[in-house]
């Protein structure tokens, strides 16, 4: 059975990866200005604002260190994995944090919102994920055969 998930898990995690990646790149600029293509934010200034509307019991200054820990646990956990390296814990972060959005969405925008950007999909995704016993491609394996 452990056979049949060595595409499938890769996939996922590349799937997730880059579903945390891409928005970290889009609040960064990096993707281009916001009103461009599909550019949600373009600009940290116009994600801060939106996560003001997740956070309206913060002030603006906690909503910017919140923000910041969302982008950076977002992008540690998109690289990590990517590579396939600690990826249980990187799954299981995946899913709290996920799990975090829908809980923050959904008491402050409806639960439409969360449902709009599948981070009920990638919550479960990553749970699932998180379950697999071995990550064929990945670092832990490389470490896991050198031990």
């Amino acid at each position: 059975m452990e056979e049949s998930f060595k595409i499938p898990q890769l996939l996922l995690r590349a799937a997730l990866g880059l579903t945390f990646l891409t928005p970290v790149f889009d609040r960064l600029g990096i993707l281009g200005p916001a009103g461009t293509g599909n550019i949600e934010w373009g600009n940290w200034e116009n994600f801060i604002n939106y996560t003001v509307t997740l956070m309206p019991y913060l002030d603006r200054s906690a909503t910017n260190i919140m923000g910041g820990i969302a982008t950076a646990s977002e992008c540690m956990i998109a690289v990590l994995l990517i590579i396939g390296f600690k990826t249980k814990y990187a799954a299981l972060g995946s899913c709290l944090l996920t799990f975090t959005f829908i809980l923050f969405m959904t008491t402050s925008v409806g639960v439409q919102k969360p449902i709009n950007y599948g981070v009920f999909t990638a919550s479960a995704a990553s749970l699932l994920l998180a379950s697999i016993a071995s990550y064929k491609w990945s670092i832990d394996t490389l470490i896991k055969k050198n031990k």
